[in-house]
């Protein structure tokens, strides 16, 4: 998103909502979506015994079977999910579309953008004379400060130093400009400054895709322009902090006034930069995020040349707006990101027309969206459901051994603050302030820039708005906002296989509720649980505890460091903390949740499993996934989460009751010895 940076999701791939037996006694049984009881056996690899590798016991089957999409560089629960909400939002719009709007509507807006981006031979026949004006006024700077004015303009690309409104971490009631670390056109630092020939490879394939495209558009000498944007980037990466270090909420929150801010990078030119953002007069409130590394960037800003930070933006600019410009753009953009992501084809327009209106219009099509497949009876039901788990995390929590009754106190504080969204807003988004015009692709992209930029502005001295979501209802993901104390579900996330009406009670709370776990784990991750009940930035540990609590998280650290899913190539147990102890927490606390449902009593066995052994089952039926190797290699360097695998057969070792449930013996490759096991939440 443009900003609110520092709302500071721990969540991301994998969230989700609970589950209590999903038939209310006053209606007929629901047939589940998947096989018989919520899980497909067929889809099983039973030569592989469970506690070898849990994965591909449960996945095995479907893993070999399945054939990626040439447009998809991974494929699995999640992907099939989000497969479905494109086509549900893609019927959503045509329908809209046969009905009359009023010009200015949201029903307009929608349908205006949609068609504008699918509409290959208008912008094919517009070449790039939409984009002459911006190209031009890159062209036409002449000093370091025209280039910051530029820079600093909604719908034109960024430079090194990066800045957006955001929350205030430690006054989750207020708004700031939060001046980060930016500038980068490869997926992380490490593509710029490893030595293995796989990252050279991408370098050499960058700097001749740089040199294509700038040579599309006409660019002048622009194999020494291709040269000096490669350079200049490589230096940002080697200013920059590492994504692990950023994940810090203490390190990065570093608040100065515009006068310190000046003092701080004196060579930057701050005065232009904010009169083109249009901050209100006086605004002081500035969160420097990098501390050193804004600082060296903001000197590496001005003493590149003019004539660099020219070819940098055309390049960046052509870059941003491939898929609105002529074909030859779009073609060498693919052509280049195929190399990261390993995908062999493009995604059909209608696809990425769908994903453009989610990023710009969202909430204007997520209103219709819910009207045709989110009901206001299955939010009420998932909000009971979130309060199972939430009861089930306080039994937890009040039973550790290893925390204090002083911090137990907070942590229960805590966890009866989480505020809880589910499905879609209260309140929709007004989107009266954005201009959509028929038939102008780029303008349009151009304008929601501009519009989500005034918006953010016009916050700026307002008391926060703790009602806002920050993904549409048609998202399949959800989140944790630390600042907010919020646990957020949008609509499209819960369906099968997390969320079925008509599944076992075991494979919801194993799906549903692992991932209402792992939401409400993010409260009490290795960052989140350093933000109090209010959304406060502040310790509320013992320091006792506090050491207990670093003591679990580095030995699970040291556990997914192991891990080497490519050769060379190991998972980082830093990056990904947050989200590996959301899952571990996650599956404990949904474990919970599941055993008080039973009320003693001992679930059926269905097909020869267990209850317990169904709760297991729906766990890793989550996290099927295949992978091409560019893309997993992009995700253990830049992605906070485990790749599938791990996210399975990292989490299961830890939990006693796996063991039991399928019988695992200490001659298992996934076994680890109890004293060794992690307990944290």
């Amino acid at each position: 998103m443009l900003s609110i940076r520092r709302a500071a999701f721990a969540a991301s791939f994998l969230v989700l909502a609970a589950c209590a037996n999903m038939q209310s006694a006053s209606t007929a049984p629901v047939k589940p979506t998947i096989g018989t009881w919520g899980f497909d056996t067929a889809t099983m690899d039973t030569t592989v015994r469970p506690g070898d590798d849990f994965f591909k016991y449960v996945n095995g089957t479907w893993i070999k079977t399945t054939v990626m999409p040439a447009d998809k560089s991974r494929y699995g629960s999640f992907d099939a999910l989000r497969d479905k909400s494109e086509a549900d939002v893609r019927a959503t719009i045509e329908e809209s579309a046969k009905q009359t709007h009023e010009p200015g509507s949201a029903g307009q807006k929608v349908g205006d953008f949609y068609n504008a981006f699918v509409d290959t031979t208008a912008i094919e026949a517009a070449g790039l004379a939409p984009a002459k004006p911006d190209l031009d006024a890159i062209a036409d700077a002449k000093t370091l400060t025209d280039i910051a004015v530029l820079m600093a303009q909604p719908g034109l690309p960024g430079g090194p130093v990066g800045l957006g409104v955001g929350l205030d971490s430690k006054n989750p009631d207020a708004y700031t400009i939060d001046v980060t670390q930016s500038g980068l056109g490869l997926p992380d630092r490490d593509y710029y400054l490893r030595k293995d020939k796989q990252f050279a490879d991408i370098r050499a394939a960058y700097l001749a895709h740089i040199e294509k495209m700038l040579t599309l558009a006409g660019y002048p000498q622009p194999k020494q322009a291709a040269k000096a944007i490669l350079a200049v980037e490589t230096q940002i990466a080697k200013d920059s902090w590492e994504l692990a270090k950023r994940r810090d909420p203490n390190a990065t929150y570093n608040p100065m006034t515009r006068a310190q801010l000046k003092t701080f990078a004196p060579s930057f030119p701050w005065d232009a930069t904010f009169d083109a953002m249009t901050l209100p007069g006086g605004f002081e409130r500035f969160i420097v995020n990098e501390k050193d590394a804004v600082q060296k960037l903001a000197a590496l800003f001005s003493k590149t040349p003019v004539g660099t930070w020219k070819a940098y933006m055309t390049f960046h600019y052509l870059q941003t707006y491939a898929a609105v410009l002529p074909a030859a753009f779009d073609d060498q953009a693919f052509a280049f990101s195929s190399k990261i992501s390993g995908a062999k084809e493009k995604r059909q327009r209608w696809k990425r027309g769908i994903q453009a209106v989610n990023g710009t219009l969202g909430e204007a099509v997520g209103e219709l969206y819910v009207g045709r497949y989110f009901s206001a009876e299955a939010k009420s039901e998932m909000l009971k459901l979130v309060e199972n788990l939430r009861a089930a995390y306080g039994k937890r929590i009040s039973a550790l051994d290893w925390m204090s009754p002083e911090t137990k106190k907070q942590a229960l504080a805590k966890l009866a603050a989480f505020r809880v969204k589910i499905g879609y807003p209260d309140t929709w988004r007004d989107y009266s302030d954005f201009e959509v015009k028929a038939g102008d692709a780029l303008g349009n992209l151009k304008r929601a820039s501009a519009y989500e930029w005034r918006r953010d502005v016009a916050r700026l001295n307002k008391p926060t708005d703790k009602d806002e979501w920050f993904m549409p209802p048609q998202t399949v993901n959800a989140y944790y906002n630390p600042i907010f104390n919020e646990i957020v579900f949008p609509a499209a996330i819960l369906q099968a296989p997390f969320f079925d009406m008509g599944a076992d009670p075991a494979i919801n709370y194993g799906a549903i509720g692992a991932v209402i776990g792992h939401e409400m784990g993010h409260g009490f991750d290795d960052q989140g649980a350093k933000f109090d009940a209010t959304g406060n930035l502040r310790n509320w540990w013992t320091p006792e505890d506090e050491a207990r609590f670093k003591e679990r998280t580095k030995a699970l650290g040291a556990q997914y460091s192991a891990f080497e899913p490519l050769p060379g190539i190991h998972v980082n147990g830093d990056l990904t903390m947050g989200e590996n102890i959301g899952d571990l927490g996650g599956i404990s606390v949904a474990h919970e949740a599941y055993l008080t449902s039973l009320d003693g009593k001992t679930p059926p066995v269905l097909d020869g499993f267990t209850g317990e052994q169904r709760f297991y089952l729906g766990f890793a039926q989550v996290w099927r996934s295949i992978q091409r190797d560019e893309s997993l290699r992009n995700q253990v360097l830049s992605d906070p989460h485990s790749p599938p695998q791990y996210r399975t057969n990292g989490v299961v070792p830890n939990v006693d009751e796996w063991y039991a449930a399928f019988s695992v013996q200490p001659d298992a490759k996934l076994y680890i010895a109890p004293e060794k096991r992690v307990h944290i939440w």
